[in-house]
């Protein structure tokens, strides 16, 4: 349950739409619910604005399913799985209401939400060899329900390309930032805009990078004021938290 479904359940109550007994039927699974490999905090979104999201990789296909499953019907609209591959996704899709996005390799059970904010999450990257980290932090802020808009494939080697997009840019609440390689891409962005950059090092490039070391030491030593970084190829976290700037306010 989210904070907002409990304002809702807490107004019908007061208007006397819910019976006090329906509204405790709602209240009973939480704080969590032990399932035996899983104990799921269903309290998660009340205490943070958002629900609990599950992290695909090592689990079974039957207890990703499970677990979404039970999600759902304890009134959780849209239930995030990330790190999912598509076998796990197909067999997913037999137990509950299933959109996969393959690039990103995360899925969505139940309904992805319309947009709740007018401004618009930037999502940019230095090279197409970084879209599905970009992605996996698209379609989270998307289901978060944000609006995004996507710059591929303008990093640095031709930065002609990221100049061209200066407006969006320029008009962005909050962008992410993601690149391989040197990682510069994030200083470049931080350098043009005024609000908050978040930056992905991704696990893109040949071997002195190290599986994004070096990107990561390079956004964290970046020169750029308002430049906070994330983990290595960690799209979902960079798309959390530009929903939660994005949202400041709303």
């Amino acid at each position: 349950m989210e904070q907002k479904e409990l304002k809702a359940l807490l107004k019908g109550i007061a208007d006397g739409k819910i019976s006090v007994d329906d509204a405790m039927l709602k209240f009973k699974s939480m704080p969590f619910e032990d399932i035996g490999f899983a104990k799921l905090d269903h309290h998660r979104g009340i205490r943070q604005g958002a629900a609990e999201v599950i992290y695909g990789a090592g689990k079974t296909a039957e207890q990703i399913g499970e677990i979404a499953a039970k999600m759902l019907d304890a009134g959780q609209k849209t239930v995030i799985i990330t790190r999912i591959d598509a076998e796990k996704a197909e067999a997913v899709k037999k137990k509950v209401p299933l959109e996969y996005y393959e690039t990103g390799s995360i899925g969505i059970a139940g309904e992805m939400p319309e947009a709740e904010t007018k401004t618009s999450i930037v999502i940019a990257t230095g090279g197409t060899s970084d879209i599905p980290v970009a992605e996996e932090a698209a379609v989270t802020a998307q289901a978060l329900g944000n609006r995004v808009t996507r710059l591929y494939d303008v990093g640095v080697a031709g930065i002609h390309r990221l100049f061209a997009h200066s407006e969006e840019i320029m008009s962005a609440r909050v962008i992410i930032a993601i690149a391989g390689m040197e990682g510069a891409l994030a200083s470049v962005i931080g350098g043009m805009t005024d609000c908050p950059v978040i930056a992905v090092p991704t696990s893109v490039g040949y071997g002195a990078s190290f599986g994004g070391i070096s990107a990561l030491l390079s956004m964290l030593n970046s020169c750029a004021s308002g430049v906070s970084v994330v983990n290595i190829d960690n799209g979902f976290g960079a798309g959390y938290l530009a929903s939660m700037i994005n949202k400041i306010g709303v």
